[in-house]
Order: C-alpha cells, then sequence, then structure tokens
C-alpha cells in the first residue's frame, strides 16, 4: 500500500477522521519502509527522526485518541486503540521514535481536553496532524502528585498571564517551533497548581542537552531552565491541575503500552528468527517465543477495553490502569531478556538488536510511571498488584 495515499488534508478530515484500517496501514507502510534502516542510526549516533514524526502525523498517526476531530469537529469519543496500535508499529523497530509519538500524543492529549479554545484554535489540529511537534513535561508533576517529588516550576501571576521560573531535568521531542506541558505552582500561602502549555521558542527559556542515555538517544531530550518566561493565561488549560488530572491520567498511562507491545512483538520475531539456526538449544531455555505470543495478546486485550473508557474515574478502573501498565513494562523486560539469550552471542554485539531493544525495554520500565512508582500508587491506594 502506498502510504503517502493517507495523507488527508487537515481540513478535509471528517467527523470520524481517517478509518483506523487506514491510517495502521499507512503507518505500517512508513514504518516498515523507513525505520529499518534510521533505527541504528537513531540509536549509536542520537538522530532525532523529525520528518518521520511528521509524516506518520500526516498519515494520521496522532489524533484518534484525541476527543474531537481535527477542526474541533465532534466525535462519538476518543479512540484511543488505533493510537496504540500505531505506536506499536513503530516500537516494532525503533522505541526512540514510538517514544517521541507517545510524547506527540500526550501533547494533544493535555490539548484537546483542556480549558483553552484559543489553544484549540493556534496548535490544536498542528499537533493532531504532526506539523507541530512536541512534548509532555508531565513527569515532576505525576511523582509530585503521588509523594514523590516536589514541584520543580513556580510562578507568579502577571497581566494576562504568569511568570514562570525553575528546572525541569528531562523533557523530550522537543525543539525549535516545538511545544510542551508544563504544571507550576502558584501563591505562597495556599500554592494551587497550574498546566498549561508552552512554546519552546519562549523568551526566558533555556534547552541544554541532556544526559547520553544507555538508549532512547533520538528522542530530543533536554533540561529546561525558566527564567521569568512568560505563559498567557490563554495557554493555561487546567486552573487547578487537580481538578483536570483525573480526566487525562489514564489515558497518558494507557498510551504508554504502544511502546511495550511493539518492542514485545519485535523480542518474539527476534526469538523466533533463531529457531532455525540455534532452535536445539534454544528449546531448553524456560521462555518460549509462543509463550510471549499469548501474554501480548491478553494484554492487548486488556488494555484495549480499559481504553474504551479513558474517562472513568473510579478507583476500580484506575487500579486496573496502573496494574495493565505494570504488567506491559515487567512483560517487556523480560521478552527483551529473552530474545537476548535466544539470539546468544550474535545478539551481543555491537550494532546488533537484540542487545539494542534490550536496552531500549528497560525504559519502557523506568519512564514516568515507572514500576517502582506504579507499585507505589497502588500501594498508597490500598490495591493488591494484582486484582
Amino acid at each position: 500500500m502506498n502510504a503517502m495515499a493517507e495523507v488527508v488534508p487537515v481540513d478535509s478530515v471528517g467527523a470520524q477522521g481517517l478509518a483506523p484500517t487506514g491510517i495502521l496501514d499507512g503507518v505500517r507502510a512508513i514504518a516498515d519502509r523507513r525505520l529499518p534502516m534510521l533505527a541504528q542510526s537513531i540509536d549509536a549516533d542520537s538522530v532525532y527522526p523529525e520528518d518521520l514524526m511528521r509524516e506518520f502525523g500526516a498519515a494520521g498517526a496522532y489524533f484518534r485518541h484525541l476527543p474531537m476531530g481535527p477542526g474541533l469537529t465532534p466525535r462519538r469519543g476518543p479512540d484511543l486503540e488505533t493510537s496504540i496500535r500505531a505506536m506499536s508499529i513503530a516500537a516494532e523497530h525503533c522505541l526512540s521514535t514510538a517514544f517521541c509519538i507517545w510524547c506527540q500524543d500526550a501533547l494533544g492529549w493535555y490539548i484537546y481536553n483542556g480549558g483553552s479554545d484559543a489553544l484549540k484554535a493556534e496548535i490544536g489540529s498542528q499537533v493532531a496532524m504532526g506539523e507541530v511537534l512536541g512534548g509532555t513535561g508531565l513527569s515532576n508533576p505525576m511523582k509530585t502528585v503521588f509523594g514523590i517529588e516536589k514541584l520543580k516550576l513556580r510562578a507568579t501571576a502577571v497581566d494576562g498571564g504568569y511568570r514562570v521560573s525553575g528546572n525541569l531535568p528531562w523533557v523530550s521531542n522537543l525543539g525549535p517551533g516545538h511545544w510542551f506541558g508544563i504544571v507550576f505552582s502558584v501563591g505562597t500561602d495556599n500554592p494551587r497548581n497550574v498546566m498549561a502549555i508552552v512554546d519552546c521558542d519562549a523568551d526566558g527559556l533555556t534547552m541544554v542537552a541532556n544526559d547520553n542515555f544507555l538508549a532512547l538517544g533520538g528522542t530530543r531530550t533536554y533540561g529546561l531552565a525558566f527564567r521569568e518566561v512568560f505563559v498567557p493565561e490563554a495557554h493555561v488549560i487546567a486552573d487547578p491541575l487537580e481538578a483536570f488530572l483525573p480526566k487525562i491520567r489514564a489515558g497518558f498511562i494507557l498510551l504508554q503500552a504502544g511502546m511495550a507491545f511493539g518492542l514485545i512483538q519485535s523480542s518474539i520475531r527476534l526469538m523466533e528468527q533463531m529457531k532455525r539456526p540455534l532452535g536445539h538449544v534454544n528449546s531448553h531455555l524456560p521462555e518460549q517465543p509462543e509463550y510471549f505470543a499469548e501474554q501480548l495478546a491478553a494484554m492487548e486485550g486488556a488494555v484495549f477495553e480499559l481504553a474504551k473508557t479513558p474517562y472513568e474515574t473510579s478507583q476500580d478502573y484506575f487500579a486496573e490502569v496502573i496494574r495493565a501498565r505494570l504488567l506491559a513494562g515487567d512483560a517487556t523486560v523480560q521478552a527483551a531478556h529473552a530474545a537476548m539469550l535466544h539470539c546468544g552471542a550474535r545478539g551481543y554485539v555491537t550494532g546488533a538488536e537484540a542487545q539494542r531493544r534490550l536496552r531500549e525495554a528497560y525504559f519502557v520500565a523506568i519512564v514516568t510511571p515507572a514500576t517502582k512508582q506504579l507499585r507505589k500508587m497502588l500501594a498508597d491506594m490500598g490495591e493488591p498488584l494484582a486484582a
């Protein structure tokens, strides 16, 4: 299928947008054509796949999960499953790219669920179609809400908005012309937390290239220094944050499953590829590809069922979301570890796919909310690890 056949101008997209099958066929065609050649450079040389991200957006990868269609057209409801599947297709080849897709998905999720109609009109459709790229900036706030860190940004109310100062250590999928979400506290006696969307080109904002990560080097991850950065009131999407967070938290977490599912699928493929040359000895390993295929199918079924009602706010529902995400992270590391053992020495050399996938798998377990945070969240809620 020709991927470019799925590229539709934003104004011509109907109320329900491109059909899910068309989007996924387009994303598959692009990913299979381009990512096998790019993945090594993204990993080894920290190449940011910006043009590829825009191509995925034009194919419709970033808007099915949004509660409105491009142009603010009404929809029957958000379709998280298609967005998760699109991310998974990219993750079969490269987790850096899949993570950037999640960042893009999360940015649109904030904007379209937020209270700023001005922001939706200004950049909403461009974010939905990949014309404007960006990240999330919510790692620190998500940890703050669950008692792990203190909020790192502070603001003073001024005429027409806020002046924000402080530092964020890691925000990804950024660059000139990119946007991202932040949360800052306002006031001293009874401070309140406010969420807004910020332009990377804002005056007073400095982006510093960050640590040389073990993997995910192609994600344009920066440390951000805010020095009296002006955030206009029109770019505020939640004031206070606490009333908004239950609306976005399940979608924020469930969308990450796309990274896990794609990497597990690629690990299964690596194990299958080793059956012919090494099956006589790999058969003695305790974990076989068939086990992971069954586990993946079960996880997909559970996540896609939860994804049907992302605005559900009950504790029982949210606990299931946390458990599903926890299982996905654990299974990703387990599958990549098994693939490494199945590949043996040929997977242990520089440039081998197996060792790259293993390094990438740990990111699924440590990205916010990390395995340890998910366990803490369940403990704080008085919920068991397994239902």
